[in-house]
């Protein structure tokens, strides 16, 4: 049997848009949404209810429609991160790296020897997988998140990382950070975020952010691959055209 490829970062390695999505917190909300052609789902275990019992299904729904799970931690903690990936996450996502040391923390979480120190042990991704640990790792993404000013002060040694496949830049933290809290449209957080998507992109590495339908094209343009939409701001839209459409008949 052969490893399950990651959706997403077979796409990001042939330099292709990837779509993923959040707000699904069961696997039968999974598998709704499945045949919608998105790349991942983003399970959120920072801020939301994630937890290592629920890990096994949820990433079994996404395997069943052959989206990468993608699984946010809520601590740079190489146990946390392998932990996770045992679990059956394809995908890891670490907050607030803000050094190159942080960064390489990651990786040694995230990647078996001899890239890293991952410990050994065949993950539920790795059933029936005679090879796993020679292949695990070209099928392990990992997202660090550009979300505090001091790391754009320090991006250009944080994208010298090798094997960091995504440099996520988080908009509501990194505002915070520069004083601005909850003024995502200030001129100077977004003048900002978008330098630090092009020297991403211009760093030759692969850059996310987080988008809607409104600014989704701006992002693209910026050279954005990984692209991140929450199911939140489409069901609000939805629910207000249709209470707009039965009141104007």
């Amino acid at each position: 049997m052969a490893i399950r490829p990651n959706r997403i970062k077979h796409k990001l390695a042939e330099g292709k848009l990837t779509y993923t999505v959040g707000g699904l917190t069961h696997p039968d909300d999974i598998d709704a949404f499945g045949t919608n052609d998105f790349d991942g789902v983003w399970l959120e275990g920072e801020h939301g209810g994630l937890n290592a019992a629920q890990l096994g299904n949820l990433s079994r729904a996404c395997d069943l429609w052959g989206m990468t799970s993608v699984a946010r931690v809520n601590r740079n903690d190489q146990a946390l991160i392998y932990r996770t990936l045992d679990r059956g996450a394809q995908a890891i996502v670490v907050p607030h790296v803000n050094t190159a040391q942080e960064a390489r923390n990651v990786v040694e979480g995230g990647k078996f020897a001899p890239l890293g120190k991952r410990g050994m042990f065949t993950s539920r991704q790795g059933y029936g997988v005679s090879n796993y640990f020679n292949v695990a790792n070209d099928e392990t993404l990992l997202i660090v998140l550009i979300e505090d000013i001091v790391a754009v002060g320090n991006l250009d040694e944080i994208l010298s990382v090798d094997q960091i496949d995504v440099f996520f830049v988080a908009p509501s933290d990194l505002a915070t950070s520069m004083g601005k809290i909850g003024k995502l449209g200030h001129p100077e957080v977004q003048t900002t975020i978008k330098d630090t998507l092009k020297r991403i992109r211009d760093a030759g590495r692969n850059s996310g952010t987080l988008v809607d339908d409104n600014d989704v094209r701006e992002y693209v343009e910026l050279g954005v691959k990984f692209l991140l939409t929450n199911v939140g701001s489409w069901i609000e839209a939805g629910a207000s055209e249709f209470i707009q459409a039965a009141e104007n008949t």
